[in-house]
């Protein structure tokens, strides 16, 4: 109570003093001095009046702060609001902020030195005041108020000061109110500007929510694609091999011999989410030793990977997908058969890993349905983002290559395979 009461007196005071020089000049004046009580008439209506609004000023701070005290009964506010953005996206949320308050009139942005300037009506929240422009609270002074946001660049972040201060000179203070317009313009900058780091955040969390699902998504059907074996590849060999046991015992223990290294690569384990070059190439010789046995002659193998390139991370199945579609959509097809071709380069920072046939190249009549490749590529795009990449292109004079461009090692947050088998 005390603070109001404070503030009440102090403006009567001022506006007393003033009358008080008023009424002196008026009694210096020839003529004037004799008739004094239009003075007295005009001092004790003017006391009045702004006795009652310093108290409906008190009223309104009251109402909208929800507190009165020497801060929301200042004319002039302050804040200073801490942005966790960098200070570009600071001073947009500022300046988005300050734009939508009602009754604004002018808005200044100067991005490079990242300040805003804007001036705003005052609320009309009691009508007219009485006497219109007789009331003393009109005398002088402007019924509009200006906002001045500066964004401070901080790490990572932004300072914003924000002030909210009456259109008239700081003098004007001690006789006129604002009726609680700045702290209400402060508030609801501060209000929008919260409001605004919410819903990025929200956004950002949501967009990280969706983007993890859709990872876990993908890596289960990765995973799926990791898991299976292909049954009628499984059901092809074992049955060729029950053949061979009549007819030729060598070479079925030899087919069992690459069928049981093939599975033991290609069964899902509680680590199959990274492999190496040398692991993916034992899985898919594997699986070419075995078609060598039933295709026979048909089905030539050349292979050319330099060993300082086998520890090469690489996600599994990515290699078995490019063999297996060289042999079901270039070679199979094809009577006379033909070569598949294995080849890892290193030059610069990317290790290139090419799979090339000489069989029926892009033909639309065996072209699959493009599902391994789709998948390869999000494979490759999981784990090394746009620093890796796989190209498909038509082999000199015949068949497909297909190529794997990835780094020599992993990004510097995902565990080496070494690590995962340690």
């Amino acid at each position: 109570m005390f603070t109001p009461f404070v503030f009440v007196l102090r403006i009567a005071i001022a506006w007393l003093l003033a009358l008080m020089l008023v009424s002196a000049v008026w009694n210096a004046l020839p003529l004037l001095n004799r008739v004094e009580w239009p003075l007295t008439v005009l001092g004790m209506v003017t006391m009045a009046l702004v006795v009652v609004g310093a108290f409906s000023h008190v009223g309104r701070v009251r109402l909208i702060a929800g507190r009165v005290d020497k801060e929301a009964l200042d004319n002039r506010q302050r804040r200073q609001v801490e942005v966790p953005f960098e200070a570009g996206e600071a001073f947009d949320l500022v300046d988005a902020a300050i734009r939508e308050l009602p009754r604004i009139r002018q808005v200044e942005s100067a991005r490079d030195s990242l300040q805003v300037r804007a001036t705003v009506d005052r609320p009309q929240d009691f009508g007219e005041y009485p006497l219109g422009r007789w009331n003393p609270m009109r005398w002088f002074g402007i019924p509009r108020n200006r906002i001045h946001a500066t964004v401070v660049p901080g790490h990572d972040s932004g300072s914003v000061t924000l002030i909210c201060e009456p259109e008239s000179p700081a003098w004007s203070d001690w006789f006129l109110v604002d009726d609680g317009t700045n702290f209400e313009n402060a508030e609801a900058i501060t209000r929008a500007i919260s409001r605004r780091v919410a819903e990025r955040r929200r956004n950002e969390k949501s967009e990280a929510v969706q983007t993890a699902t859709e990872k876990e998504l993908t890596v289960a059907k990765l995973s799926l694609l990791h898991a299976q074996v292909e049954p009628h590849f499984l059901y092809n060999t074992l049955a060729s091999a029950q053949l061979l046991t009549r007819s030729d015992p060598q070479r079925a223990d030899e087919m069992l011999g690459h069928l049981i290294q093939y599975l033991r690569r290609s069964l899902p384990s509680t680590d199959n989410e990274l492999s190496t070059l040398g692991a993916e190439l034992e899985r898919a010789l594997a699986y070419l030793e075995i078609l060598r046995i039933r295709m026979g002659p048909r089905l030539s193998v050349q292979v050319d990977v330099p060993e300082n390139l086998r520890p090469t991370p690489l996600p599994p199945m990515v290699l078995q997908t490019l063999v297996e579609n060289a042999i079901k959509h270039g070679l199979e097809p094809r009577t006379g058969g033909g070569t598949v071709w294995i080849r890892a380069r290193r030059v610069d920072d990317v290790v290139t890993v090419t799979v090339a046939d000489d069989g029926e190249g892009f033909n639309t009549k065996n072209s699959g349905t493009g599902i391994g490749l789709k998948n390869v590529r999000e494979r490759l795009r999981l784990l090394y983002g746009a620093s890796a990449a796989l190209s498909v292109v038509a082999n000199f004079p015949h068949g497909v290559a297909a190529t794997l461009s990835v780094p020599p090692a992993l990004p510097p947050s995902t565990p080496s395979p070494e690590a995962r088998h340690g």
